[in-house]
């Protein structure tokens, strides 16, 4: 049995789809919204519904065979997992936004508002620009419009909440996108099953 971990909500949709399409469909997933775990038995798989953070999580420690994640979280976690294949769906960028006025002031420490630490930490230590990080894990963009950073560091699909917020962005860090990653003893013991589901998501994209 191989265990598939899904990140819950519209991209967990996307993915399931293209699982579908290659012919592991699992029509329960579909009509059972409560459950987080569904079986295929004659298919040998089961696909575990989880938050999408902790899709990373489940992979590296073996509970998980195989997973979809976003490579923002991998950015940032820097999971101990194989990426196996960039589905080019889930696409967004990661960038610093500020408000439209907005000048770095090199005397002071740049205030930096992010959930997205160690990837905002790497990026301006990569600058030499020393920071001071302040977690956020939720609106973000009301850290700067409030006073409480410079700038903020996140993930930006369309752009439009930041508009509504009067931010704009000031520097791209990164393209964001699904990527579909193996546990390490998994790929190596289940290779020819999980091969096989690679290349065909492969095709797809």
């Amino acid at each position: 049995m191989i265990n598939i971990a899904l990140p819950k909500g519209r991209l967990g949709d996307s993915v399931y789809s293209m699982f579908e399409k290659i012919g592991l469909e699992c029509s329960e997933i579909l009509s059972n919204t409560r459950a987080l775990v569904f079986e295929v038995k004659d298919k040998g798989i089961r696909y575990l519904l989880v938050k999408p953070s902790d899709v990373a999580i489940y992979v590296e420690r073996g509970t998980a065979d195989i997973g979809v994640v976003g490579s923002d979280i991998l950015a940032e976690t820097s999971a101990e997992v194989y990426e196996l294949l960039d589905l080019d769906i889930g696409k967004c960028n990661m960038v610093v936004a500020a408000k439209k006025d907005w000048t770095d002031d090199l005397d002071l420490p740049l205030r930096v508002a992010t959930k997205y630490t160690r990837v905002a930490l790497k990026y301006f230590e990569e600058q030499s620009r020393p920071i001071d990080i302040i977690k956020l894990n939720g609106s973000i963009e009301l850290a700067p419009l409030l006073g409480l950073s410079d700038i903020i560091v996140d993930i930006v699909e369309t752009g439009t909440t930041l508009k509504k917020n009067d931010l704009v962005v000031h520097q791209h860090i990164m393209p964001i996108s699904a990527r579909l990653i193996a546990n390490k003893s998994s790929y190596k013991f289940n290779y020819d099953k999980i091969d096989e589901i690679c290349k065909k998501m492969g095709e797809l994209v």
